[in-house]
Formats: structure tokens, sequence, C-alpha cells
């Protein structure tokens, strides 16, 4: 990871992206990915299959897409394995994360995270890889319909490995250049040193976040008030991406216990349902369970494990959730539209350069200290 050769900026043309401004769409619509109609397609690499909710990114003017990625082949092969060192670099340099079943190591910034259901991640421009992830054995129909959670416990993390990954606009519409090929990664260089420059493309308050799901600021609340009906008491948690997104998009999950099993961690603390009501547009994505809605005119409709609805602003209203039930909210802010999209030749552009893109050399801690600076770097 010692061989770079640095590039004037300026006399190349890069620039923060100068394509189309993004649009919400502020409508009233409302567009439904079932599970049932799910494709998996190993988009990018062959352990990785990716079930996109096609119906909603199409309805929000491709703005926002959320997919599913199921880990399916051993990580011994010589076509899988650890990915090499690669970034992002959507609109906003928005990447989310969220473990639903399995075990995952990645690195960002040369540090180490081990993480299973439930955790969130969320980075803007990091240059990151992954390096482990469980796989069950199972064949590919039983290993895409094990079940997934956002609280781990032996069984799920003993799964093949599942998150579900969201992007502002669509990954192959922007830059994601792979910084050095395996033969130039010098593994004993890499924890302690980065290069950074200025191309990103990052609101105020844009970086890392790390939210572990038994960490205190992950508890489940109690919901006040009582306007999602349920057989059993519902709860609230907060997954924190507000503020780390660059204020672009929100996200809570909204959840219950199964019958008699007391399996979210809690705190006592109530909210209500105004707390995660944010979004010009809102997305639901059900993690495990049902969930009834109704939309504008009162009319409901009912989701199941795997299903995702995304709508307007007040398209339509989470009213019900079954038992054991676990639902992602993700609400998509008006600092979005602030936001402008690569063109054809920027993303072309950045991903011939890769690693020539690099600046500057910064000496930083050990992968054991400190947190990911958050910037553009190999």
């Amino acid at each position: 990871m010692n061989v770079h050769a640095t590039v004037d900026l300026k006399r190349s043309g890069l620039t923060r992206p100068n394509g189309a401004p993004l649009r919400l769409n502020h409508q009233d619509f409302i567009a439904i990915d079932r599970d049932r109609d799910a494709t998996y397609e190993a988009t990018y690499r062959p352990q990785a299959l990716y079930n996109r909710a096609s119906e909603g990114f199409h309805a929000n003017n491709e703005t926002f897409l959320l997919h599913e990625v199921a880990t399916n082949l051993p990580i011994y092969r010589e076509d899988t394995g650890p990915t090499d060192f690669h970034l992002h670099l959507p609109p906003g340099g928005f990447q989310l994360v969220l473990v639903t079943s399995g075990m995952f190591t990645f690195d960002y910034d040369g540090r180490f995270y081990n993480v299973g259901p439930g955790a969130v991640m969320l980075q803007s421009a990091i240059v990151h890889r992954q390096l482990f992830y469980t796989w069950s054995g199972l064949p590919t129909g039983e290993n895409l319909k094990t079940p997934q959670t956002v609280v781990p416990d032996a069984m799920s993390m003993g799964y093949s490995g599942k998150f579900l990954e969201a992007f502002v606009t669509d990954p192959t519409t922007f830059p994601n250049p792979t910084i050095v090929g395996p033969e130039q990664i010098d593994e004993a260089e890499t924890p302690r040193v980065a290069w950074t420059h200025s191309l990103h493309d990052r609101p105020a308050d844009a970086g890392f976040w790390l939210q572990d799901p038994l960490a205190l600021e992950a508890l489940f609340r109690p919901l006040a008030g009582g306007l999602i009906q349920s057989a059993s008491p519902v709860y609230v948690r907060d997954i924190g991406i507000e503020i780390p997104s660059g204020h672009l998009v929100t996200g809570h999950i909204i959840a219950t216990d199964p019958r008699g099993h007391s399996l979210l961690p809690k705190g006592t603390a109530a909210v209500d349902a105004a707390s995660f009501a944010k979004g010009e547009v809102v997305i639901y994505r059900v993690i495990r369970g049902t969930a009834e809605f109704t939309d504008s005119a009162g009319k409901s409709f009912q989701l199941a494990a795997g299903d995702v609805v995304t709508a307007g602003k007040t398209s339509t209203t989470l009213v019900g959730i079954g038992e054991n039930t676990q639902v992602l909210r993700l609400g998509l802010l008006k600092g979005m539209e602030q936001l402008r999209s690569w063109t054809p030749t920027q993303r072309d552009e950045i991903d011939g350069l890769a690693a020539r893109i690099i600046t500057q050399t910064d000496v930083r801690p050990l992968r054991t200290e400190g947190k990911p600076v958050g910037y553009l770097y190999a």
C-alpha cells in the first residue's frame, strides 16, 4: 500500500459532484417491494447476493437505494474471501449497514470491527474492506430464508452473514474505486499510515458511526401513546444516524418481543411517535414478523418479513405490528436535495485514477487506537 503517485486534482478537473440535483418524491405515493418477488443477484462478488428494493427506488426518483446483502458462499474459495481496500463516493458520502445475521469483520481506516446482528455502521467516504464473514453451509434457497434479527443471540450469529445496506442513489452510478490491488498492500504499514485529500461531498457533521446493539444508546424504549397497536408492548430503538449522516437520514427500529419471552434489550424512558416521525420520504423494511399500515385514504395493507414500503411523507402510517416483529424505519430528510449526482465523466475519471488520487501522508495511531478520520484515504 506504499505505491502511490500524486495527481493535480485541479488539472484533472475533479471536483465535487456537479451533475443533476437529487430530488425526493414529494407526491402522495406508495411503492411496495414484496419478499415473494425478490431476486438475488451476485452483482459485485460471487458470494454476496443482492436483493434490491427496486420499486421504491424507482418511485423515489432513484434517489435512495435500500437492499439486502446475503452471503452465500464460503470465504475460503479462490473467487471469494476478503475484499480489496475500496471506498464508496455516493452523493453525501453515505453508506449505511445494519447487520441482521451472522458475523463480519470490517476494516475501516485500518481498525478492525467485529460485528454481528443489530450492529449499525455508517461511513462517509472511508476506505475499508471486509475481512471475514460467516457462512452456514446451507443450500442457497434455505440460506436466503434463515431468519434475521437486530438482537444478537447464538443462533442468529451462527447463520450466514447478512446485512441491510443503503446508499444515496445507485452504487453503479457513482465512483467506487479500489484503492490498491492485493499485491500492493503492505499489511505492516496499513495500520499506521493513511492518505487524505479534499475530494468528497460530505455534509457538515457527517462522519463514521458505529452503534453496538447492546450499548446503552441502542436500548429499546417503550412507545407511549398507543398509536401502534400490538398484543404486546411496542419498543423503539434510535439507531443514531441523523447527525453522522450529515442530517440526511434518520433511522429507528420498531419492535416487539416474542410471546412470553423478553428478547429486546430495554431502557425505561418512554418515547413518543413524534421522536421518529421525520422524513420527506419514509421507508419501512420488515426484518421479522408482520406489520400493518394504512394509506392516506385509510385503506390498510400488510407487510411480512422481507417486505419494504417506500412512501411520501404522509402517504402511509404504521398502525400495528405482530409479536416478535422488528421493523426498520428510515426517514429521508430535506438536506438530501442539497446534493448533486456524479456525472458519468466524473465517475469514470475517479474510478480510473483509483490509487493515484492520494495527495498527502498522515501518520496515525495503531489500528487499536482512535476513531476513523472519515475522509477519503487508502
